[in-house]
């Protein structure tokens, strides 16, 4: 970046004449000639706007002869920071010894750095030859000087040079001899155009940029690991110190320091050993007794187990301390290993956790994880900065199942384990002989990790009690008669039931715990059905008194949809209870038939009632349970007597396939009124099954004359199909 500016200078009589332009004495050609050269130096006089770094300069007309009565300057400046370099490419002035007559003058700041005349061959002057003229700063000055007596006026063509900046090494540059000291006080940093002062370790630059002063105070390291020396380490300060360094790092690292083997700190030398009198370091870790630490002897490695920690330097005028060098590492704040959590795991299993580790707790199979009482989902927790976990370790207890399932009409009885507890075994059973486990086997269920009771019979999901049909927990012992027979010890016939619908005394039979079936006439006249509120129903009892205590509300009344009062064809209906019987010794259902279930003729069968019954020849009501035996009658035999009774009484129904017969020739044994919807059973392998439904008859007991009942395996299909539609 130069700066160029060139002056004409003339000789004073020339000026002077230049001033009357119009003087007479001086002809035309001079004055043009004279003109054209003072224009063409004035353009040269138009500084650039900014300085170039580099250029030439030229004696004016060069190559052409320079004229005589000519001075002319240059001044050349660069920017702050550089030196100006002048290299001369051709150079033919009027040799003269010193350079007397004509010659160019190189100064700088006034001081004459060359004077220069002559060719490169010419044999007086003073030629610059191939050196160049280094400026001791960023400005240089040219004056060029020609007089009027030049023999050779139009031979010599003047000079020609080269230049441009040079950087300035300011920190080479030799002292000032104003005895201000050197460019930097300690380290000297040399920069294109300019330079830059530092200091050493524990001193900083003063408001002058230059010079250093003691600066080890205040300064906090926060970074992870770093370097600290004292100041002029490892020579000693040129003055007393008093430094302060502070480490602190972020919470969850401690700090550890390393020094190096080069220690040495003045020390004094007594009975109880070194003695930090006047020189120390000294290091304050936070809730501990400040250390000092002088001598010759390296501390070598300290673990502070801290994240902060003061160190101060002290030293006064006199003694000799060289100091200390020391680096700084930081290390995670360590947790203690967990404890093992019985029946159950920690992971990751490590030999050593640090800050920011988690570890997790998981519970072994069939335990749970629990915290205060409760139980967690899930459980983590983290080495905080304290060294500390954050939260303690929780405890695995055993899973539980909860209570089994209450089974109805039945029990569990636990097989092993406690309290509902994981792998703990129970076993369903039913209240017998009243009811037996479906599938009719042991149904065992383990209580599982998922919390639930899982049975080890993949059919039996869930266990059910059946009523067990058809087996009274006492038996007839002999074979009485209803018509003349004799009363039904308590717990024989445990089906039995007595309705009484709006004042009519009717029978039925237990079929399932909601289910009595009965006959279609007992609840339906012409009127039509009889509503649920006008059913009464009684059971459990042989003694209509006791029995009349305690009804069973019907919930709903169903006759068979093709019953025909005219011929008791289809005679048959069931009731549905209210609520569910428990079934015990006094209350049991009897079996439904097979659906290969016979009629053997001469078979016999049990029938039952608290209908009519004769005493001394005297039809009465009876207050007991009745039964009697009596064979199934071939179904011909029974059609002929029917037929034969219509020949002498009117209105007599037909014989159909959904009706049998039973009883004895001789009469005598039979179902009578009030009996109407009892049960007709026959036993098959001790189990008591509902063959027939009492229905009508002609004359009860009479010789030659049959009860006539409703043949129930005819409609199963309808009884399932009412019992799962209700």
């Amino acid at each position: 970046m130069f700066h160029l500016n060139v002056r004409h200078l003339l000789p004073q009589q020339q000026v002077s004449s230049l001033t009357n332009i119009f003087n007479p004495e001086m002809g035309w050609t001079h004055w043009i000639i004279l003109f054209l050269f003072v224009s063409v130096c004035e353009c040269w006089l138009q500084p650039d706007s900014d300085p170039q770094m580099h250029g030439e300069v030229k004696s004016p007309q060069y190559p052409q002869p320079y004229p005589p009565n000519l001075q002319e300057q240059w001044d050349l400046s660069v920017a702050e920071g550089y030196q100006i370099q002048l290299t001369f490419t051709h150079m033919d002035i009027e040799a003269s010894a010193g350079c007397h007559y004509d010659a160019l003058t190189v100064l700088y700041e006034g001081k004459v750095l060359g004077k220069f005349c002559g060719s490169e061959h010419s044999a007086d002057g003073h030629h610059p030859g191939n050196q160049s003229i280094l400026s001791p700063g960023n400005r240089l000055t040219l004056i060029f000087q020609t007089d009027n007596n030049n023999p050779e006026r139009h031979q010599n063509v003047g000079f020609s040079a080269q230049y441009q900046a040079i950087d300035l090494d300011e920190c080479s540059s030799p002292a000032p001899e104003d005895g201000s000291g050197p460019v930097c006080d300690q380290i000297c940093l040399n920069t294109l155009g300019s330079y830059l002062c530092s200091c050493h370790h524990g001193y900083e630059l003063r408001s002058d940029q230059r010079s250093c002063m003691l600066s080890c105070g205040g300064g906090i390291f926060d970074e992870p690991e770093g370097h600290l020396s004292s100041p002029g380490y490892p020579n000693s300060p040129p003055h007393a110190v008093s430094c302060q360094y502070v480490i602190a790092v972020e919470s969850g690292f401690t700090v550890s320091l390393s020094f190096s083997d080069n220690f040495q700190i003045e020390s004094v030398d007594t009975e109880q050993g070194l003695n930090c009198l006047h020189h120390w370091l000294q290091l304050t870790i936070p809730d501990r007794e400040p250390i000092k630490l002088c001598g010759s002897k390296s501390p070598g490695l300290i673990a502070t187990n801290s994240n902060t920690v003061k160190l101060e330097y002290h030293t006064d005028d006199q003694g000799l301390s060289n100091g200390w060098s020391l680096d700084y590492s930081t290390h995670r704040v360590q947790c203690p290993v967990p404890d093992n959590v019985a029946k159950g795991r920690v992971t990751p299993i490590l030999s050593e956790y640090f800050y920011r580790d988690h570890i997790f707790v998981r519970c072994d199979l069939g335990y749970k994880l629990m915290m205060d009482g409760q139980e967690i989902e899930s459980f983590s927790t983290t080495c905080q900065n304290n060294g500390q976990w954050h939260l303690p370790l929780p405890e695995c207890h055993i899973i539980d199942c909860g209570e089994p399932e209450p089974l109805l009409n039945g029990g569990v009885i636990f097989l092993s384990g406690f309290q509902n507890q994981y792998l703990s075994v129970v076993q369903y059973h039913c209240n017998e002989p009243f009811y037996s486990l479906f599938g009719g086997v042991n149904v065992i269920f383990t209580c599982e990790a998922d919390r639930n009771w899982r049975s080890n019979n993949d059919v039996v999901v869930s266990p059910t009690c059946l009523p067990v049909c058809g087996q009274p927990t006492k038996h007839l012992s002999s074979y009485q008669r209803i018509i003349g027979g004799d009363d039904a010890p308590d717990d024989t016939i445990p089906w039995q039931v007595l309705l009484n619908i709006d004042g009519g005394r009717g029978g039925g039979m237990v079929i399932a715990d909601r289910w009595i079936m009965t006959a279609a006439h007992v609840v339906k006249d012409a009127e039509g059905t009889a509503s649920p509120n006008a059913v009464q129903v009684y059971m459990g009892h042989t003694i209509v008194e006791t029995l009349m205590g305690s009804p069973v509300k019907a919930a709903s009344v169903h006759p068979h949809p093709d019953y025909n009062p005219e011929i008791y064809n289809n005679d048959i209906a069931l009731i549905k209870l209210q609520d569910p019987i428990t079934f015990n010794p006094s209350i049991m259902p009897i079996c439904l038939p097979a659906e290969d279930a016979t009629y053997v003729t001469g078979v016999m069968g049990l029938v039952s009632g608290f209908g009519l019954t004769r005493e001394n020849n005297r039809t009465l009501s009876t207050n007991k349970l009745k039964y009697v035996h009596i064979p199934v009658v071939d179904q011909g035999v029974c059609s002929t007597s029917i037929n034969s009774l219509k020949q002498t009484r009117a209105n007599i129904p037909s014989l159909t396939n959904n009706m049998f017969c039973a009883g004895v020739p001789e009469g005598g044994k039979d179902s009578c009124q009030g009996d109407s919807g009892g049960p007709y059973a026959l036993n098959d392998n001790g189990r008591f099954w509902a063959a027939g439904v009492v229905s009508w008859g002609v004359d009860c007991g009479k010789k030659g004359m049959y009860g006539v009942y409703t043949r129930v395996t005819n409609y199963l299909d309808w009884i399932n199909k009412v019992m799962q539609e209700n």
